[in-house]
């Protein structure tokens, strides 16, 4: 039976086991169906191969959805249920019948369609704590994820190299359909220089075990928030190429799938909630090459919609546009630009971290906070009180010397930076501007005051935060505080925290002090 005429018998009702909601929904991508029944969804595979995935057969069919069954359950024990197969009796379809076996489907739970992040996000309803979460339920998912040996081949540049230029090959054929030859080139020399130059990263990356078993496609579409948690699912299971990866493979989609909806806010408040509770803010050193990927393989899929004759000529325009914007996305992506970096200063207390996120959101700045810093190089839980060894002036001096490396390795690769600390004291400030002079890196410095009034009262009210300042720790930072030399103040812009601080904010933006 070929594949147009099943997914219309499987919109039959008669062909389920029990009930359903007629008319049966169906979602199509290039390589699958999803039918939505009610209280249950049904996925078949394809009859494609595409190199990268090949469902040509039955038998690999029914191996990958069995294999998409047993990963998924792993992370989305809620949705995930069980491999049926599809029988022919008496010239009827079944789903679990005892005819002829002519396919095979995938079971899930249905949850409803607006628990999906891409619905809840075209309603509206995608708020910032829900990014706040999902960067912290990816964070916990790469952590317990599996690495080997094998696994960890998969992080060698040119097996990464190889997966990037076949999407560059089968795409070719769409130049002057749904990109330029220029744009095309363009991108593609890009990923080459990448891999030429940047190749001690990708090694550095195997040595820390940053190759795991990933999700592969962590896109909107793939999250949903069902049973009060998010939930990860239709993790890659047709190509390991796609699957073991680097982590920062996995946040690349997401970040791009926000940022091609024009939300760089809530991708931002995802990344830097990633990079907070993993400490893994040296994935920024390859990240540019992996969003530029991800980009890049959205254009392809939809350029390769334009190919299936099963959908309509509306679903043909519509892929032809998104082909085309994640085209320039991937481009766009590949257009770097000089990064800054910008420290903030102040009492506990007295707005920073506030201040830091505000701006990070809008101007898409990475924001490192000493408090995360100094948790991770101690390795404390950042949900955890640290204990008196973890203040400790060793300790301090470790943390704002990692703090600030940090901010120059980042910086020079072109991200904004907020190094989010106290920095009381002229040596801290000092090693920065000295980074800045060196790499011609433009520097700002936010001091935020209150009275101390105000931020006593403000450190008794914290609460979920990861710092660990009270209020009885204000005095002493009074005491050690050293005031801005000349050359320092030059650096420093004044933020009142007690009224109006967003257009203080938007001021200095305006004045050019922060570039946009």
């Amino acid at each position: 039976m070929d594949i147009s005429t099943l997914i219309k018998e499987l919109q039959n009702p008669n062909s389920y086991p029990h009930a359903v909601q007629d008319p049966i929904k169906v979602v199509q991508t290039h390589a699958s169906a999803i039918f939505l029944t009610g209280n249950y969804a049904y996925k078949i595979k394809k009859p494609v191969d595409f190199g990268f995935l090949d469902y040509s057969n039955l038998e690999k069919r029914q191996h990958f959805l069995n294999q998409e069954l047993t990963m998924n359950q792993a992370i989305a024990p809620d949705i995930y249920l069980e491999v049926l197969p599809i029988t022919l009796e008496k010239n009827q379809i079944k789903i679990g019948g005892r005819g002829e076996i002519i396919e095979y489907v995938l079971k899930m739970n249905q949850f409803p369609q607006d628990c999906l992040f891409i619905n809840l996000f075209q309603a509206g309803k995608l708020e910032k704590h829900h990014l706040q979460d999902l960067g912290k339920v990816v964070a916990k998912f790469h952590h317990n994820t599996k690495t080997n040996d094998y696994i960890r081949s998969f992080g060698n540049i040119e097996v990464i190299k190889k997966s990037i230029d076949e999407n560059y090959e089968r795409t070719e054929k769409y130049i002057g359909i749904a990109q330029s030859k220029q744009q095309y080139e363009e991108t593609k020399e890009f990923t080459d220089r990448y891999f030429q130059l940047k190749q001690k990263y990708f090694k550095q990356r195997q040595q820390e075990d940053k190759i795991r078993e990933c999700h592969g496609d962590l896109h909107l579409k793939n999250v949903c928030l069902w049973n009060n948690k998010i939930q990860l699912f239709d993790r890659i299971e047709f190509n390991e190429e796609f699957r073991y990866v680097d982590v920062m493979f996995d946040i690349a989609f997401t970040v791009m799938d926000l940022e091609a909806r024009n939300r760089q806010d809530l991708s931002n408040i995802f990344l830097n909630t990633y990079l907070e509770y993993t400490g893994d803010w040296q994935g920024l050193q390859v990240l540019p090459v992996y969003l530029s990927r991800q980009a890049y393989v959205r254009a392809k899929v939809n350029s390769m919609l334009l190919d299936d004759p099963n959908i309509s000529e509306e679903e043909h325009k519509k892929a032809q546009e998104d082909a085309k914007n994640y085209y320039h996305l991937a481009w766009k992506y590949t257009q770097q630009h000089q990064g800054q970096i910008m420290i903030m200063s102040g009492l506990s207390g007295s707005g920073k971290t506030t201040i830091a996120k505000y701006l990070a959101q809008n101007i898409n700045a990475i924001l490192i906070r000493s408090d995360a810093v100094r948790k991770h190089l101690g390795n404390i839980p950042l949900d955890e009180r640290g204990d008196s060894e973890l203040y400790s002036e060793e300790m301090n001096q470790k943390t704002y010397e990692t703090l600030i490396k940090l901010g120059e390795i980042i910086a020079k690769e072109g991200f904004n930076v907020i190094l989010d600390a106290k920095f009381d004291r002229h040596q801290w400030r000092e090693t920065v501007i000295e980074v800045a002079k060196k790499y011609d890196i433009n520097l700002t410095i936010l001091y935020c005051y209150a009275p101390v009034e105000i931020l006593s009262d403000r450190l008794s009210k914290r609460k979920g935060d990861i710092s660990d300042a009270t209020p009885n720790l204000l005095q002493q930072q009074q005491n050690n505080a050293q005031d801005f030399n000349e050359e320092e103040m030059s650096y420093v812009r004044t933020i009142d925290t007690t009224h109006n601080w967003q257009e203080q904010i938007k001021t200095i933006i305006k004045k050019g002090t922060i570039i946009v």
